[in-house]
């Protein structure tokens, strides 16, 4: 198989949400051969004696992630790195259908440990609370999770088995709200897409979210005693043709440089 040329960086960092489809499709000896072939398209592919490792990540993890890989790349010139940003139920499918990848972020410690036996040991590196994502101006006045069992009122949440989905399920039931979703969808993101574009009045996102729709959408705050806290564990991937260097990007998102891009991006500490 022939490689795939890899498009040049352009001042903003490539993003790669459809990671390692051969390796789902085909076996995996098809996509590339060893670790010294030059020509090896899969985990820690090499490339001009630089070493690119692929880190498997939660969607809501998506604009933070990338200032933190410049970050990482400044500091640690032999090695590059390629995000896949999707739910962490769609991560873990990846990892169990032996999808080549190096380290692991998910937004819940259930997937992750859930996926022990192919990991290493997991290091929460964040945390993030819910918060009702609303349109810009919050034109239907939701203002607690109470309204969000108000007739008519469009509500998308994300389906269960994602991690805010079963965030977004704990907070409701505990407050006996009753929501019938217009939508479930697979990722975060998906959810503020929703209430972005219209095609919902409010939806149950990550605080981090709100922040970096810059404008788009608004967030009604939750409070402490109704809320959930989320927490993102990393990891480095068994699989991994690069373990020293993938256990060493897992130990770096614990590093001062790294907690401070994550609380500018309003994730709280482990």
């Amino acid at each position: 198989m022939s490689r795939t040329p890899r498009t040049p960086r352009t001042g903003t960092r490539r993003v790669v949400t459809a990671l390692a489809a051969c390796a789902l499709l085909a076996p995996l000896a098809a996509c590339g051969g060893s670790d010294d072939d030059e020509d090896d398209s899969g985990s820690g592919e090499k490339d001009g004696g630089k070493t690119e490792l692929t880190v498997l990540a939660a969607a809501s993890l998506t604009d933070v992630f990338e200032t933190a890989g410049d970050a990482y790349e400044k500091e640690h010139p032999g090695t590059t790195l390629r995000f896949s940003f999707e739910g962490s139920q769609e991560l873990a499918a990846k990892v169990r259908q032996g999808a080549p990848a190096d380290a692991l972020v998910t937004a819940d410690t259930k997937t992750m440990d859930d996926l022990s036996g192919e990991t290493g040991k997991p290091t929460v590196i964040a945390k993030n609370r819910l918060v009702i994502a609303v349109g810009k101006g919050n034109p239907k006045r939701v203002e607690a999770l109470d309204d969000l069992d108000a007739s008519g009122l469009k509500v998308v949440l994300a389906a269960s088995e994602v991690p805010v989905g079963r965030y977004s399920k704990e907070v409701l039931d505990a407050r006996k709200v009753a929501v019938k979703p217009v939508s479930q969808e697979p990722n975060v993101r998906a959810v503020l897409s929703k209430v972005q574009l219209g095609e919902a009045d409010a939806g149950l996102v990550y605080k981090t979210d709100v922040t970096a729709a810059g404008g788009k959408a608004e967030g009604v705050d939750i409070p402490d005693d109704q809320n959930a806290l989320a927490s993102y564990p990393a990891a480095a991937l068994k699989g991994s043709k690069h373990g020293d260097e993938a256990g060493e990007f897992v130990e770096w998102l614990s590093s001062a440089a790294a907690q401070k891009i994550l609380r500018d991006a309003g994730f709280q500490q482990p």
